[in-house]
């Protein structure tokens, strides 16, 4: 009678708990996707602070304490940012404004090239339909703010950046002043006699991954600006806003930098068809320099990340937390890549 009731008893138990296990991780998943700027942004920050943190290292190398090596890369990065908002933000929302302006006129030029007019003919129509329908709705200027959500949406997403923008600057600070004692702290957890390893494998992880930071962006800021001076040698307009769309995109290695391209040449094609050519050929043999000779100079201290991987984290990460997760995806898959490397590949080949 007792082994009766075990085995009736324990389909129960094991149903209740697995229903409770369910629960509990429908409840983690929800929390998860209430959390998502949340945790974006604290990813965000502890990548920034460790691209930062070579230049903090540097500084300590000059005898600078600390405190007022963080203070001295925060005051300096917030003054270039500033300087670069009064120098570049006018003139983008004059360029940007000038740009949804003309865009019915450029979409409708684009529909006269002849490589889109034979492709639309294939298609039954279909792209000049499209974009007939794009230009009108961006002819009326009633209809930009309905872009974003109508003209509440547009203050609150404006107050939501912001407020993320300070929140990422807050964290940044703080896990670039407190980047040693969290190392220390977490390296407790480790047991003792792997923690000289650990220390070691730690650091070189948060090297590479500054260095990718820096170097990533470095890189982004030469496309852009290589960009925006052929741009304004062929007198195309919304140089400037090209240039920082661009410099936005190329941040994403690969994806990025084909897409600002495809962008720069489309927008070029509307306004001349000849420019639009230079531009091709000029991102054509730019992108292959980038990819063999500017990138790998650039990014040889840091870890190398393979192309597929590249586009993998990139579209997980931007089906996930949008173009931020995009950004923070692509560093945190280059540390996942440097400890196999360090850790799991030498640990198999002692088998």
């Amino acid at each position: 009678m007792p082994a009766q009731d075990l085995k009736v008893s324990n389909p129960f138990l094991i149903g209740l708990f697995g229903g409770l296990g369910v629960l509990t991780a429908l409840l983690l998943g929800g929390a998860v996707a209430t959390l998502a700027n949340v945790i974006t942004y604290i990813f965000a920050a502890i990548f920034l602070a460790l691209g930062l943190d070579p230049l903090v290292s540097a500084l300590e190398r000059l005898n600078f304490p600390r405190p007022l090596a963080v203070l001295t890369v925060i005051v300096g990065l917030l003054g270039l940012l500033g300087v670069l908002i009064w120098t570049l933000v006018p003139s983008l929302i004059t360029q940007s404004t000038r740009f949804l302006e003309t865009a019915p006129q450029l979409l409708q030029d684009i529909t006269q090239v002849p490589f889109v007019i034979r492709l639309d003919d294939q298609l039954g129509g279909a792209i000049g339909s499209a974009l007939s329908n794009a230009g009108t709705f961006l002819a009326d200027s009633a209809n930009w703010p309905t872009m974003v959500g109508g003209v509440v949406q547009v203050g609150i997403n404006l107050f939501n950046g912001v407020f993320g923008f300070i929140i990422v600057v807050v964290l940044t600070v703080f896990f670039l002043a407190s980047l040693d004692g969290l190392k220390a702290s977490l390296s407790k957890l480790v047991p003792k006699s792997k923690r000289k390893r650990y220390n070691q494998i730690s650091d070189q992880v948060a090297n590479s991954v500054g260095r990718y930071v820096i170097g990533q962006v470095s890189v982004a800021g030469l496309n852009a600006f290589l960009g925006f001076i052929v741009m304004t040698l062929l007198g195309l307009q919304f140089a400037l806003v090209l240039a920082f769309v661009v410099f936005i995109l190329a941040i994403i290695p690969l994806v990025g930098s084909v897409t600002g391209a495809a962008l720069v040449v489309l927008v070029a094609l509307a306004v001349n068809p000849t420019s639009a050519i230079v531009l091709a050929v000029y991102y054509l043999i730019y992108l292959q320099l980038e990819a063999y000779l500017i990138s790998p100079r650039v990014m040889k201290v840091a870890v190398s990340v393979p192309a597929p991987i590249v586009v993998i984290a990139a579209l997980s990460g931007g089906a996930l937390l949008g173009v931020l997760g995009a950004l923070v995806a692509i560093p945190f898959a280059a540390s996942i890549i440097f400890i196999v490397r360090e850790i799991f590949i030498p640990r198999q080949n002692k088998r």
